[in-house]
């Protein structure tokens, strides 16, 4: 049975940090595309950070380049999210899916239908 477990959110004030993991059972994340989405109250799921440790690589949409670090670890079977200077809009339930490896993963990785295994969620409020 493949599970992802997310964990690490909670409060936290604007220009702070916090570090989300994923965790995976029941399936090899270092071997498939693992991106971290968020969604917050009112509005569409919105991917944030992709990376594929095949192919070396990390994805970042605009809106938390340079703020945030995808990374993964093998021996774990987990995949980070640090994420710094958080800001207001930064609030969301982040979840952690992963999509099976694939070719082009670069171009299509904030596509959420590709992935077919989904966490539950860890809640992320940036609050003064």
């Amino acid at each position: 049975q493949v599970q992802l477990v997310e964990s690490g959110g909670g409060l936290v004030q604007p220009g702070g940090s916090l570090k989300l993991s994923c965790a995976a059972s029941g399936l090899q994340l270092h071997s498939r595309g693992v991106a971290w989405f968020r969604q917050a109250p009112g509005k569409e799921r919105e991917a944030v950070s992709a990376i594929s440790r095949s192919a070396g690589s990390t994805y970042y949409a605009d809106s938390v380049r340079g703020r945030f670090t995808i990374s993964g670890h093998n021996g774990a079977n987990t995949v980070y999210l640090q994420m710094n200077n958080l800001k207001p809009e930064d609030t969301a339930v982040y979840y952690c899916a992963t999509a099976p490896r694939r070719a082009s993963y670069g171009a299509v990785w904030m596509d959420s239908s590709l992935y077919n295994y989904w966490g539950r969620g860890t809640q992320v409020t940036v609050s003064s």
